[in-house]
């Protein structure tokens, strides 16, 4: 059964096709990802399926009855606590606990056998798993939503939405607000959803686990494909590669068409043969162009080489208003060190991030930093503190008046801001945009550790891969708390926990952090079954130890692939520019330079192989 039918839609916004003829159809039980450039329409076309805007053309139909699931754009506040904001979302059990109160019993009896049949009673249950889940423990649950940032009331937002169990759930960018451990949770969550879900996001190991299929909204239609994220991508290259292929046939006919009715045309014996011609050219068919979107392009600049380590913590306490939140902190950084930070939110990862950027003193212990080591520190609170009607080429000359313009410029270009951009006033950037310019602030004077604290939270696919690359060529040291577990599972060769005021190594990848999340969050069992669950988990931790150094052999692997890959692109690149050929001095040395890449990247391929055939033995 269809629940949503959208047939040849059509919405300008301001004079500007969103849709142009969209079609999209999503059955029960569906779930499907929604995706396309930045500002091609996706939360606009949400917002039509939601009712909060009309269509100027084409139809939108939605099945009777569909109970329609949408997270607020506005962050809920007030003085109710989540769990009573979650259990109010179920407007139906609210309205009858209501009346119950000062219903006639013969209206009585009707109301609970409702309530019954919706599972009244469990709902608190229900409302409090979900909750615990986006990382709000007992005690959160019952403060006033006033307490709280906007980014924890709009998790309370999405509790809402997911506790309603829809038909039919929207979701724009699910994960902004959540942290790595919330992330996990959703994605679970969706994967046991019965319902049907469209979900507009930019994480793709999200969607790769939670749908379907892919709707690609470009240029006001959309196309869909089979499986996640990864399959939509091949499939697209395959489709685009086909499709230049056919243009380029058909545009050398025409040119040969057009060769011999440009000879011929005026010579009377041939005339007849160019009025042929002519019209046949008219005949070919039209191939559309395949539009290559301009490639997101990061490159963090290349600091001075330094002697390791680069900074080592021992035995540091550190805290505010002389309350430790982590004590006993021993850490060494080496250049090329890649360190992901897990744990939950409030536990302590920005604490130590600040730690290691120099931006927070510590309560005891040692600090050490090699002379002349920069960090530069990325935090995810930065936006606020940019000025909004200041040029991103403004923003960087009050911070490092002494660097020349040309090299402003260039530092900003490294970070995709372009002549245009970088005159552009703050106000008018994409949140995208707005993220490369403190990337592009925040190593201005080519740190050698870089510490980026949720990088990600508004750049898109494209700009997420661009990291990923940007990060495999970068020669210093990397310390990233992210919730993207595609850009940590990519990027981090080392993981440590921070929890419970410690911070330790985690002898294992994402899979067996998800494993112990679960884990952790199963309700306690009776004791007589304790000790048995201990000798369990003591079983899965030492076979988690015992596969660490495959799963790092894998990762390792798989981030020289990254590496090895872009630096071929880069060698082809040049060697298929004309330029190149001016005096030839270089070629020889690019020609020995790409089959040595080659030949190592064979050799990363064998180790990737050998490690993951190794893993899936193991099972």
């Amino acid at each position: 059964m269809s629940l949503l039918v959208l047939e040849k839609a059509v919405l300008r916004i301001a004079g500007r096709p969103l849709l142009d003829g969209a079609d999209l159809v999503i059955a029960a039980g569906q779930r499907v990802g929604l995706v396309g450039r930045n500002g091609a329409g996706k939360s606009t076309l949400l917002k039509v399926i939601a009712g909060e805007l009309q269509l100027d053309g084409g139809a939108l139909r939605l099945a009777r009855n569909l109970r329609l699931g949408t997270v607020r754009q506005d962050a809920p506040d007030g003085e109710a606590s989540p769990i009573e904001h979650v259990l109010a979302a179920d407007t139906e059990r609210a309205a009858l606990l209501g009346e119950a109160e000062s219903a006639a019993p013969e209206r009585l009896a009707d109301i609970h056998h409702r309530l019954d049949a919706i599972g009244a009673d469990a709902a608190p249950a229900r409302a409090a798993t979900i909750l615990a889940g986006l990382g709000f423990d007992e005690a959160a649950q019952a403060r006033p939503l006033s307490t709280f940032s906007g980014g924890w009331r709009m998790r309370v937002a999405l509790a809402a939405a997911l506790f309603t169990m829809p038909d039919l759930l929207l979701l724009d960018e699910p994960t902004n607000h959540l942290d790595l451990e919330a992330t996990l949770w959703l994605e679970t969550w969706l994967t046991r959803f019965p319902g049907a879900a469209l979900i507009v996001s930019h994480d793709r190991w999200l969607l790769d686990r939670t749908v379907g299929a892919i709707a690609h909204l470009d240029r006001g239609r959309i196309s869909v494909t089979p499986g996640g994220f990864e399959e939509f991508i091949r499939i697209r290259t395959e489709r685009a590669a086909s499709r230049k292929a056919e243009a380029a046939r058909i545009d050398a006919q025409r040119a040969r068409m057009q060769a011999f009715v440009d000879r011929f045309r005026y010579k009377a014996s041939k005339a007849r043969q160019a009025q042929s011609r002519l019209k046949a050219i008219a005949k070919l068919p039209a191939i559309e162009a395949v539009v290559e979107d301009t490639p997101t392009r990061l490159e963090f600049p290349a600091p001075k080489a330094l002697s390791p380590p680069l900074l080592t913590l021992e035995d540091v306490s550190v805290g505010y208003g002389g309350q430790p939140v982590l004590r006993r902190v021993s850490l060494r950084l080496d250049p090329d060190d890649r360190i992901a930070l897990l744990g939950r939110n409030g536990n302590g990862k920005t604490t130590l991030a600040r730690v290691i950027a120099d931006r927070l003193g510590v309560m005891g212990g040692r600090v050490w930093r090699a002379p002349g080591v920069c960090v530069g520190y990325f935090a995810q609170t930065q936006e606020e503190e940019l000025d909004p009607a200041a040029t991103p080429l403004l923003h960087l000359e009050r911070v490092a008046p002494a660097l020349p313009e040309t090299a402003q410029r260039a530092q900003l270009a490294r970070f995709g801001l372009d002549a245009d951009r970088v005159d552009t006033p703050v106000a008018r950037l994409s949140g995208g945009e707005k993220a490369r310019l403190l990337l592009a602030l925040a190593t201005r004077e080519a740190p050698q550790i870089l510490v980026l604290d949720e990088p990600t939270n508004h750049l898109d696919i494209d700009a997420r891969e661009a990291l990923v690359r940007a990060l495999a060529d970068f020669p210093g040291a990397v310390v990233l708390i992210s919730h993207d577990p595609h850009l940590v599972e990519l990027v981090a060769d080392r993981l440590y926990l921070v929890a419970n005021g410690a911070v330790t190594p985690f002898e294992g990848d994402l899979e067996s952090y998800r494993a112990l999340l679960a884990e952790e969050a199963r309700p306690a069992r009776e004791p007589k079954l304790v000790a048995s669950r201990d000798d369990q988990r003591r079983g899965r931790a030492e076979v988690r130890a015992a596969l660490a150094p495959l799963r790092k052999k894998a990762r390792d692997a798989e981030a020289a692939l990254v590496r090895i890959t872009a630096e071929r692109a880069r060698i082809e690149a040049r060697l298929a520019d004309p330029s190149t050929y001016a005096n030839g001095t270089d070629i020889p040395a690019l020609q020995l330079k790409l089959a040595a890449l080659a030949r190592e990247q064979g050799e990363a391929e064998t180790t990737w192989l050998e490690a993951a055939e190794a893993l899936e033995a193991e099972g």
